[in-house]
């Protein structure tokens, strides 16, 4: 039975906890939420039948809750502000706001308290596949690796719908987490996958209406090409619900015992 605390009670927070309160993802108890809107934890405990977590007003008080697994589902601010005190902790941190994570210095400071502490920061495939056949190709040599998102502009926030497709932006990973920190940390995702900063275009584009990612990876060994078409979360339009999913499903692998680990 693994102790899971979720830091960030909006949407992907919400259905990581109601997966645990129904039993999806196996042998877990939800110990701790923490918002720093305390509302949210409110609402989100209200909707809960089986799993009864306690309401905490700050990270100390999550950690004295004892967790195993500790699940960031609020921002890359979160990750900074929170993540290598979880590692110093005991805890192993599943960080969803991967952007954080194209931070030189952040990375190697988690990586650092996870080494000392004996513990693991997980990172979900979120809303994208493929990340295993990448991360092998990192293995050999990886000659250039692309990333082209495509949502519809409500999405990206646009405030207006453009007459056709506009590409909001060109560059770097670090730069695209930065400028799209709630839609584009897939960007970070495969940048981490590969072992180099991905090339990512950003496009809105009203004929579409769902989150499609596409990735193109020119490697020594293989060449790959990996087209995801997402619907977005009910709940929140700006994220897929493959991500949700994907978070959901990296907790279930923690606690099974199966094994085979897919």
């Amino acid at each position: 039975m693994i102790r899971v605390a979720v830091i960030g009670c909006g949407n992907i927070g919400t259905i990581l906890a109601k997966a645990i309160d129904e039993g999806v993802v196996g042998a877990a108890v939800l110990v701790a939420l923490y918002d720093v809107e305390a509302k949210r934890c409110r609402v989100l405990a209200s909707r809960l039948r089986r799993q009864s977590p306690r309401i905490v007003e700050g990270l100390e008080e999550l950690l004295s809750t004892g967790p195993h697994v500790v699940v960031e589902a609020a921002s890359q601010e979160a990750v900074r502000q929170y993540g290598p005190r979880v590692l110093e902790a005991g805890a192993d941190l599943v960080a969803l706001s991967v952007g954080a994570l194209m931070d030189e210095a952040l990375r190697r400071r988690l990586a650092e308290a996870a080494r000392r502490h004996g513990r693991r920061v997980y990172v979900p495939s979120g809303a994208l596949a493929g990340l295993d056949a990448v991360y092998a190709l990192s293995l050999d040599e990886i000659r250039r690796v692309r990333l082209v998102t495509r949502k519809p502009p409500r999405s990206l926030g646009l405030p207006e719908e453009p007459p056709g497709p506009v590409t909001l932006y060109r560059g770097p990973a670090g730069e695209a987490v930065k400028r799209f920190p709630a839609n584009v940390n897939v960007a970070a995702a495969l940048s981490l996958a590969a072992g180099r900063e991905a090339e990512v275009e950003v496009v809105a584009d009203p004929g579409v209406e769902q989150n499609i990612h596409e990735v193109y990876v020119d490697a020594e060994a293989s060449r790959l090409y990996v087209r995801v078409e997402n619907r977005p979360s009910p709940s929140n339009p700006r994220t897929s619900l493959l991500a949700a999913l994907s978070a959901i499903a990296l907790l279930r692998r923690l606690a099974d015992e199966a094994i085979w680990i897919l």
